[in-house]
């Protein structure tokens, strides 16, 4: 990448989910390296402890530009974003 490509990088949240969307794939426009979408909160159901229950949950998505970096670190941002959900005392 040049200079002028990366000047400035950013990385974009969008939230769709207050106009009904369930999950968000962005485009990224230059300067940005990435873009973190989540979509409208849905109770779905879901194993936990090996017992089936609803729960509420929402779709976060990442655009990443692999020229910037790599996947492995855009799931690491995923990773830590669905642990701060989860518990949000420690936000």
């Amino acid at each position: 990448m040049r200079g002028s490509e990366i000047s400035d990088p950013t990385i974009t949240v969008t939230n769709l989910g207050d106009q009904g969307v369930e999950s968000v794939l962005g485009v990224i426009y230059p300067p940005q390296v990435a873009l973190a979408g989540f979509g409208r909160i849905v109770d779905r159901p879901c194993a936990v402890d090996g017992l089936l229950g609803v729960r509420p949950t929402v779709t976060a998505t990442l655009s990443a530009d692999h020229r910037a970096t790599d996947g492995a670190i855009g799931a690491r941002y995923l990773t830590a974003v669905d642990r701060l959900l989860q518990r949000p005392e420690d936000l």
